[in-house]
């Protein structure tokens, strides 16, 4: 039996579509999005919530002539099914497939690329300026939720909108959960906008009585209007300037429609609160949003997906953030809105008093963290490498410049497979590296990263670990408790006198077994486990340089700026060789971490072959 969805290509067939067969569209939809993601994983209970209100905007809207802008972007699988994409959705998230977050290179229908928090507003906002300036004539519509108001950005995107008053729309998409869960004043707000339909019927019943006494009638509205906003702290939408239209049930595509064909002829910012159920019409996503915002393949009929039984760094980091928080009471933790993500989770289950999720405000939590080691506390950010990026300024202003003892978790750092560009933590060691006073620390696996995690709270002092996603792959066996390390201190683990390998982070066990290649050819490799970027270990450089004048450096980040060029300026006057294994300078696509690790050169095999071309020089 033919699907309506066999007939839609673009937005231009969705308008043909009778409206009471809409319904039955947005569940074709969402049945595809389900069996895709069972197979490639991705961000399903978000995109499931979305799907009527994106059937509406395109029903309504002229995309790409109009302009639709994703907040983070991982609520736009039914988008990319809708514009020209249904056909090639089997292969979102895969190697040279659909990118999972909307990409301008990839289509004309996404408006503005995303990936990271809270941008669509002041991105909506550039393209009506532009729009203005150019007398041309389009809609502008930002769609913003799961978490993404709580990021400043979001309101600097607001103010400056109000401000200006430009013919612009933004759907606040409320699944009345964030990520995981509703943090902070502003969910607050958003609970109590339910209340707003009362506040415009009182406030219309006063302005009647009022407006019957000449001459009074305009203070008196004034006044009303203030006292409103007082009583109901939704109301900042409409003191910001805009029209305050909502909320609105989510799921009424017919009802959206008619709506939102009413608001394109306000001709002012108006913002439309909708309200939506993450997960919407795939019970386990509904019933575990959390789980499901983000999630690996998974059997349809249960819900249920692999159990990874290995131990992950993120697990090695939540229990040891544990234990050492048992034996000291100043230890506290700051996750940006990721607590399953970062593994803190189970810390707020311990110490519930000692653990902060200050929402999606990176800035906020470094230098909130700050002043609570100024006050004498020591405080662990643990954020995930791409977002870190958000915080340059608060981690050189707040913590570096002032020496204070912050310890900065990386999570996801290097290649993270799917998500792709957005989300690589490609150049943490790059925009770390030039930063004074930070010491910086990569495990070689799970088992030294606890103990740099003890080292870190040990020194007093501003210290980043950074940590890739996932498992080392080495089966280490975690010693029973964590112990100090010597700042600075790398380890040789293999000496040899025709090439040395210096490695920091996660592919020591890469370059010991490249090393055991190059034996088979009768080639002596010596393998360090740096450990330290600052500070570097200028002793065992000079060591290894006595032995040998050939080097590669390996490191999981962008060369520019990294690992290799610090080695590299330090061996600059000597008659060493230095080739450096690492990220290019692009930003690197998604795909599988097997097959992006094998093209960029980090498998046992790429290190020997480079060695081997070294010494046929």
């Amino acid at each position: 039996m033919m699907k309506i969805l066999d007939n839609i290509n673009n937005p231009q067939d969705l308008k043909k579509v009778e409206k009471e067969c809409l319904p039955i569209l947005a569940k074709e939809i969402r049945e595809k999005i389900v069996a895709t993601i069972s197979k490639n994983g991705g961000h399903l209970a978000s995109s499931l919530g979305v799907v009527d209100l994106t059937i509406a905007l395109h029903y309504v809207f002229d995309s790409p002539k109009d302009k639709i802008i994703w907040d983070v972007g991982h609520q736009s699988y039914a988008h990319k099914i809708i514009t020209e994409r249904k056909n090639k959705f089997w292969t979102i998230r895969t190697h040279e497939g659909l990118s999972g977050f909307p990409k301008i290179s990839e289509s004309k229908y996404d408006a503005f690329g995303t990936g990271h928090s809270s941008t669509s507003i002041s991105a909506a906002l550039g393209f009506a300026v532009a729009r203005d300036i150019k007398k041309e004539n389009y809609a502008v519509v930002a769609v913003i939720g799961d978490g993404s108001m709580t990021g400043g950005l979001a309101f600097e995107g607001l103010q400056n909108t109000g401000h200006l008053k430009k013919d612009m729309l933004v759907i606040l998409n409320d699944n009345e959960m964030f990520i995981s869960q509703k943090v902070g004043a502003i969910a607050g707000y958003f609970a109590k906008l339910l209340t707003a339909g009362v506040a415009r019927k009182v406030e219309e019943k006063i302005i009647r009585v009022v407006n019957r006494f000449h001459g009074a009638g305009l203070p008196f509205r004034k006044f009303i209007k203030r006292a409103k906003v007082m009583l109901f702290p939704g109301m900042l939408f409409e003191e910001m300037g805009f029209t305050y239209v909502g909320p609105v049930q989510g799921h009424n595509i017919n009802n959206l429609i008619a709506i939102l064909k009413n608001l394109k002829n306000i001709k002012n910012p108006v913002l439309l609160h909708v309200i939506t159920k993450k997960g919407k019409g795939y019970t386990p996503a509904e019933e575990d949003p959390v789980r499901f915002h983000g999630v690996g393949k998974f059997d349809i009929e249960t819900g249920k997906t692999a159990q990874n039984k290995s131990v992950t760094y993120t697990k090695v980091f939540s229990d040891t953030i544990i234990r050492l928080a048992r034996a000291d009471q100043r230890i506290v933790t700051i996750t940006a809105a990721m607590p399953e993500g970062t593994g803190l989770d189970k810390f707020a289950q311990k110490f519930p008093d000692r653990y902060f999720d200050v929402g999606i405000a990176e800035g906020h939590a470094v230098t909130f963290a700050a002043a609570m080691a100024v006050a004498g506390m020591k405080p662990v950010c643990a954020i995930y490498s791409t977002f870190a990026q958000r915080a340059i300024d608060n981690v050189i202003h707040d913590v570096a410049l002032q020496n204070l003892p912050v310890v900065f978790a990386l999570d996801r750092s290097g290649l993270v497979g799917e998500d792709g560009g957005t989300h690589h933590g490609s150049f943490d060691l790059s925009y770390l590296n030039y930063i004074p006073n930070l010491v910086i620390m990569s495990p070689c696996d799970e088992n030294e990263l606890q103990h740099m995690l003890k080292t870190a709270f040990d020194l007093n002092k501003p210290c980043v670990i950074r940590y890739p996603r996932g498992v080392s792959g080495t089966g280490v066996v975690l010693d029973k408790l964590p112990h100090r390390l010597e700042i600075g201190k790398a380890v040789v683990l293999k000496t040899g006198n025709d090439i040395c390998l210096f490695v920091l982070g996660n592919h020591v066990n890469a370059c010991l077994k490249a090393a055991e290649l190059l034996a088979e050819k009768n080639i002596n490799a010596s393998v360090v486990n740096m450990r330290f970027l600052k500070p570097l270990d200028v002793g065992v450089i000079n060591e290894m340089l006595a032995k040998t004048k050939k080097f590669i450096t390996v490191e999981e980040n962008t060369l520019i700026g990294g690992f290799g060029e610090r080695i590299k300026s330090l061996l600059c006057g000597s008659e060493a060789v230095v080739e450096c294994i690492g990220l290019p300078d692009k930003f690197i696509e998604h795909g599988s971490l097997d097959v992006l690790r094998k093209k960029y050169g980090f498998t046992q095999e790429n290190i020997a072959e480079k060695a081997l071309q070294m010494l046929r020089v």
